[in-house]
């Protein structure tokens, strides 16, 4: 875990990191702590990611010591906020072409094919945070009964609509690019339209209901 604190990304760019489990409930804190940041007249964003927040400011700050006091006790306060959103239900095809990892996976949990999807279409995904690159969506619920490492050699890229896991993590890319984790299935959906508004189709507190249309053993 990222030591807690306020990093510098920018002159006028921060990111506030606390020391806390990756869970639902720190999630709301930090959705709750970019509500109060919003709030504040020398903040042009604040942006809620995995156990931390993004901060763009419309002037350099001045003072970051007071400025970290400020936000730990904010994070010291425990507010929650709940977000309720959409639920977006995506059809899925499981190993073949666009799951070449299927089997590793099950390889590595010692779980069957069917197993291995049905544990992972159970749950509803709830959107943590939208983020590393643009539609991303960052996934809360994943049964730790599919943990999985990282690969141990990244793939140079991977198609978007790739569905993969790693570590409690699952997602769809939202684009194509390089990938370090175990990609197990593929759907055809488009999570980022910059003609649109909102350009991400989702956002914090949504939810992702994966379907099975397909499953290719």
């Amino acid at each position: 875990m990222p030591e807690a604190g306020l990093f510098p990304i920018g002159s006028r760019s921060f990111i506030y990191q606390a020391d806390c489990p990756f869970d639902l409930d720190n999630q709301r804190r930090f959705w709750a702590l970019a509500e109060a940041a919003n709030q504040r007249d020398d903040v042009a964003e604040a942006v809620p990611g995995m156990t931390n927040l993004t901060l763009r400011f419309d002037r350099v700050p001045t003072d970051l010591d007071d400025l970290t006091r400020q936000l730990d006790a904010l994070w010291a306060e425990g507010r929650q906020k709940d977000l309720t959103g959409k639920i977006l239900e995506i059809d899925i095809v499981y190993g073949g072409a666009g799951g070449p990892h299927l089997h590793e996976v099950c390889e590595l949990t010692g779980l069957s094919v069917d197993e291995v999807v049905r544990l992972h279409t159970a749950p509803d995904y709830t959107v943590f945070a939208v983020g590393s690159h643009a539609g991303y969506c960052y996934l809360g619920g994943l049964d730790p009964r599919l943990e999985t490492p990282r690969r141990k050699v990244p793939l140079q890229s991977l198609p978007g609509g790739s569905l993969s896991v790693a570590g409690l993590q699952t997602g769809i890319s939202a684009s194509a690019g390089p990938s370090g984790w175990n990609t197990v299935a593929c759907a055809d959906v488009s999570f980022f339209d910059p003609f649109k508004e909102p350009a991400a189709l989702l956002e914090p507190g949504d939810a992702i209901r994966f379907v099975p249309t397909e499953v290719i053993a």
